[in-house]
């Protein structure tokens, strides 16, 4: 199985986190950084087309053999799905329509979810508020792996099979760590979601439906893709929780690379984050950064320093009460 990982706990720290002053000192002298807050106009069409895509490729799947369902679910179609659960990650801020017409970002997430396949967005949008307030909250932040997950996967062989199913302890490890009562907004999303996913196999039957749940799975768990789930806040360099990555990958993730500058300032789109970098260059330059979202995971899986216990956590004395 390998080298067990040297970490064996998580790294605890005292101090808030840096995205609250470093949003305060960039506005105090970027001002002009509050002009790209607000919402995205172009955000509705390019979801719009990747769902229709996907709904034309339901259609082309419906009669090849098993092993291109497989293919393509991988290769493609899961590509695009990762990539729309990273749309419902910039609709879940209100960028879509803007704050004013809130309810309507929660329905549009839940015609983003559809090629998913299984319902998400408004779960999703439940937690990740909790994810930038209290981020490494102990008990709080559920994108911060559990204790059993850093105790068990610190093997490269463990590892590797924690990032297969890592769509698995995403969708477990809220209800473990902080669970939280089912919103009406979730069961309509249920609904809606298998409304459609029954449609799409009465008239296509059941490759199509694999096709889009296998996409979404598969490319939410080893995939190139996925190395953002990592490089985003797993500490590679003691002392720092978030990392960006300006790769080419950015262009189908909705700049989600841009992930300090998104935590500074979480009600500017996806689209314009690079603007932010290009403001405050020199809030940003300096701080560590990925280059490869490919070498990140092969540094998760091979360096012993790094594993799911690579994770900065506080406590948040008051989160549980606000």
């Amino acid at each position: 199985m390998g080298k067990a990982a040297g970490r064996w706990d998580f790294e605890w720290v005292y101090n808030e986190q840096p995205h609250t002053w470093r949003r305060k000192e960039i506005l105090a002298k970027y001002p002009e950084i509050k002009s790209l807050m607000g919402h995205d106009p172009q955000l509705k069409w390019v979801v719009s087309g990747m769902v229709l895509t996907q709904l034309l490729a339901c259609y082309m799947v419906h009669e090849v053999s098993w092993k291109w369902v497989l293919f393509w679910a991988y290769a493609f179609g899961g590509c695009i799905n990762h990539s729309l659960t990273l749309a419902i990650h910039d609709i879940s801020h209100n960028v879509a329509f803007g704050t004013k017409r809130a309810r309507w970002n929660r329905w549009f997430a839940m015609f983003a979810n559809l090629p998913i396949g299984l319902p998400y967005s408004a779960s999703f949008k439940k937690y990740h508020i909790d994810h930038h307030r209290y981020l490494g909250g102990d008990g709080l932040d559920v994108d911060i792996p559990t204790d059993l997950e850093g105790w068990f996967f610190c093997t490269p062989a463990r590892k590797v099979l924690w990032l297969f199913l890592q769509p698995l302890f995403y969708a477990i490890r809220p209800l473990v760590v902080n669970p939280k009562p089912v919103t009406r907004l979730e069961m309509l999303n249920a609904v809606v979601q298998f409304v459609v996913d029954i449609i799409i196999y009465y008239f296509w039957g059941l490759k199509p439906i694999v096709y889009l749940i296998a996409g979404s799975i598969l490319c939410m768990g080893l995939h190139p893709i996925s190395g953002h789930f990592i490089a985003e806040h797993y500490m590679f360099m003691k002392g720092h929780e978030t990392y960006s990555y300006y790769g080419p990958l950015n262009l189908i993730t909705f700049n989600v690379g841009y992930h300090m500058e998104h935590h500074d300032f979480p009600s500017i789109p996806g689209s314009k984050l690079p603007e932010v970098k290009r403001i405050a260059a020199e809030y940003y330059d300096s701080l560590p950064q990925h280059t490869s979202w490919m070498r990140v995971l092969w540094d998760f899986v091979f360096d012993d320093a790094i594993g799911p216990y690579a994770r900065i956590k506080r406590q948040y004395k008051l989160g549980k009460k606000e």
